[in-house]
């Protein structure tokens, strides 16, 4: 992967957490949404790629751990409707 793809990844990753938490901060999402939750899951599979790439497997991993956090509360949200 090229550095300015694997960069665009990596920058769209931190909108979208930082996106997530801010709208999650202001009231305008609960935890509970699953726009909150996909928020999480795709940044953290960016912010995963990225550092996949540059093998900081530390970084993958808590990125993945995240990731998978959001996976399994949005699956229970939906799983409980």
């Amino acid at each position: 992967m090229s550095k300015f793809i694997s960069t665009s990844i990596g920058w769209l990753g931190v909108v979208l957490c930082t996106l997530g938490y801010l709208l999650l901060s202001l009231k305008v999402l609960k935890a509970e949404s699953w726009l909150f939750q996909m928020l999480n899951i795709l940044g953290g599979l960016c912010l995963a790629a990225t550092a996949v790439n540059s093998q900081d497997l530390p970084n993958a991993a808590a990125n993945v751990l995240w990731m998978f956090i959001g996976m399994y509360a949005l699956g229970r949200q939906l799983r409980n409707r």
